[in-house]
């Protein structure tokens, strides 16, 4: 017995040595989704270890945690997501979790007057305001320098440097947009994603489905669909990378029948950012994809 017990305490010495060397002293921080890691790494630069737990075309409004996952969030030093409800179930996780370590919600950050209030439920999407996601970045950064004080002056320089691409993104973003004609700036997806997009670029948006792709979508919301692109002439309309196309395909296929042709403009990035090693697999070239898609379907 006494063997056994000096071979295990072994195995779990290797495995922390092994362990370390991968991350060496770098901060070790678990993060939801791609957006928020794209931040982290941007501001965290050289010190931080970044693991993002919903990857390509993952679906967190519908994620559920596996036990890997929670290894993952149990030796975390920091803990990073978007909150207002945007990860479902996988909130309970954190709530739990605030009592033994550091976990920040950094669409939480952004002033409530600034949000998108739909029947007392805050629109999560916030990363589409990309002044919205100024808050975000910021957050990462105060989170960074409290946790770690010594490299302060990098957090700040590469939260400034990397809220300037923002800014130039939304200024590219804004002339792209604004080439379209007002009565085409009409934009339908899969579910409401994209409305600080919308009110951020003077858009309309309609989502066949709510918030979140939970929610239900009847005959009734397709056939109302349908009837908006009709009657409106719309010629385009878009799927999303981490939701099903079979909602959209029945949109398409109910204007056919009445007569429109209206096409699939192409495939935005809503929830999830691209491959990585992709310009998508970025949250500026994510932003792009979206903006040149749009532009080019609906102009």
């Amino acid at each position: 017995m006494k063997k056994w017990w000096i071979s295990l305490v072994c195995i779990f010495f290797l495995f922390g040595c092994s362990n370390e060397k991968n991350v060496g002293d770098k901060i070790n921080i678990t993060v939801t989704t791609g957006q928020i890691a794209d931040i982290v790494e941007h501001v965290g630069g050289d010190h931080v270890h970044v693991e993002a737990l919903m990857g390509p075309g993952v679906d967190p409004h519908l994620y559920k945690a596996s036990q890997g996952d929670i290894q993952k969030l149990s030796s975390a030093d920091l803990i990073f997501y978007n909150g207002l409800h945007l990860e479902g179930k996988v909130g309970e996780i954190f709530e739990k979790m605030e009592k033994e370590k550091k976990v920040v919600a950094v669409a939480e950050a952004i002033p409530k007057e600034k949000l998108i209030e739909n029947d007392g439920t805050y629109d999560p999407h916030v990363w589409f305001d990309l002044d919205l996601w100024s808050y975000a970045v910021k957050a990462v950064r105060d989170e960074l320098i409290e946790f770690d004080k010594a490299h302060k002056e990098d957090y700040e320089k590469n939260a400034e440097a990397y809220m300037a691409q923002l800014t130039k993104l939304k200024q590219e973003a804004q002339k792209e947009i604004g080439s379209i004609p007002k009565q085409q700036r009409v934009m339908i997806t899969a579910h409401d994603a994209f409305h600080y997009f919308g009110r951020a670029y003077d858009m309309e948006v309609i989502g066949l489905q709510g918030l979140s792709t939970d929610a239900e979508y009847g005959l009734k919301d397709v056939q109302e669909l349908v009837n908006t692109i009709v009657e409106r002439n719309i010629k385009a309309v878009f799927v999303e990378s981490s939701v099903s196309k079979k909602a959209i395909q029945a949109v398409v296929e109910g204007a056919k029948q009445r007569g429109h042709d209206v096409k699939i403009g192409g495939e935005l990035f809503s929830d999830a950012l691209g491959e990585k090693g992709t310009e998508e697999g970025t949250f500026v070239g994510m932003y792009r994809h979206n903006v040149e898609t749009i532009v080019k379907s609906l102009k």
